[in-house]
């Protein structure tokens, strides 16, 4: 990166989940429209629109000298645009701080096929809670593992775009840029997973964001991000992020990540060197302790697959958010 690299990184890279939608009120609105084209309900819009005005507080009360600038990339989705739509009714009186809009295609929703069948759906979601939802790929569709593949090339044009200071058009004039991405919910917690490098185990403890939630990733005292500047420990906790991931954030937020293990320089994951080897060894097992550990889970999750609501319907117990999710706008908890 440039020399004055660090000086032209965002000061916040702010993640907003999408509006609740149709589909998120009705799953049978996706077996004969098409994902893409799902629409915001009235509930959805007016959500955006509150998310709009405390995101514009935020940056403007945290601003000095009210220099500060929002660069905006958007899922291509009709939801995410009518989203992005909503949020830019916060900033109409505040034009000259807005220095561009992106649609950006690698951003969009995880892939769950075309047009989903509903006597499909029970069969295809217990399949993938026994095989894994990072690595289960959807029948002509995608898994979480292909959404990462492609949120790291977007990672690697955005670093390039930060860069080259495509994002601050003042000029000489250097101000506070801010950027906002609006996505949907498994692509926001692969991006965290990508740029903080959380394992899959991780990943898949992960709450799915609600509807209009944001991750505020901001620049703490050693110029790294770090989810706990704006947010506090227990929303961390309740986003479903451990120990070791939380002081992780806790290093980001005071200093710089290169002095963490007896002021000696290491690799900037946390679990690098021999730590790995001290952390993993716990889960390490024989092929025939293996078998038994996957047994005993794939009896728990028959045993635990489904939950009878107050109204006596199916909601399964999933923390993902994909267009098969039956009757709930966000995750059971």
């Amino acid at each position: 990166m440039a020399e004055d690299g660090r000086s032209r990184r965002p000061r916040r890279i702010i993640l907003i989940r999408h509006g609740e939608s149709e589909g998120n009120v009705d799953s049978k609105k996706y077996c004969d429209i098409a994902d893409p084209r799902i629409r915001l309900t009235e509930a959805g819009a007016q959500q955006a629109k509150q998310c709009g005005e405390k995101i514009q507080d935020m940056i403007r009360k945290e601003s000095i000298n009210d220099e500060w600038l929002v660069y905006f990339y958007v899922s291509p989705y009709n939801r995410t645009l009518c989203t992005l739509k909503e949020i830019g009714r916060a900033f109409e009186n505040e034009k000259k701080h807005i220095i561009g809009v992106r649609e950006e295609p690698r951003i969009r929703e995880q892939d769950f096929g075309n047009f989903q069948e509903m006597h499909k759906i029970t069969a295809v979601k217990k399949e993938r809670q026994r095989f894994g939802r990072f690595f289960y790929r959807f029948p002509e569709g995608e898994s979480a593992a292909d959404v990462f593949d492609r949120v790291t090339s977007f990672l690697e044009s955005l670093w390039r775009d930060i860069d080259m200071n495509r994002l601050n058009t003042s000029g000489t004039k250097q101000q506070e840029v801010n950027l906002v991405i609006v996505s949907h919910g498994v692509t926001m917690r692969v991006f965290l997973m990508r740029w903080f490098k959380w394992t899959v185990e991780q990943f898949e403890n992960l709450r799915n964001p609600k509807n209009c939630e944001i991750r505020v990733m901001q620049q703490g005292e050693g110029g790294e991000y770090s989810l706990l500047v704006h947010h506090t420990r227990e929303e961390l906790e309740e986003w479903g992020l451990n120990d070791d991931m939380i002081k992780d954030q806790e290093r980001r937020k005071y200093g710089k990540r290169e002095r963490w293990i007896n002021d000696e320089c290491v690799d900037h994951w946390p679990w690098s060197g021999f730590q790995f080897f001290d952390t993993y060894k716990e889960t390490v097992c024989t092929n025939k302790e293996l078998e038994q550990r996957e047994e005993e889970k794939m009896t728990k999750d028959e045993e635990c697959y489904f939950m009878v609501n107050g109204n006596g319907h199916d909601i399964e117990l999933d923390n993902s958010e994909t267009p098969l999710d039956v009757g709930s706008t966000h995750p059971v908890e």
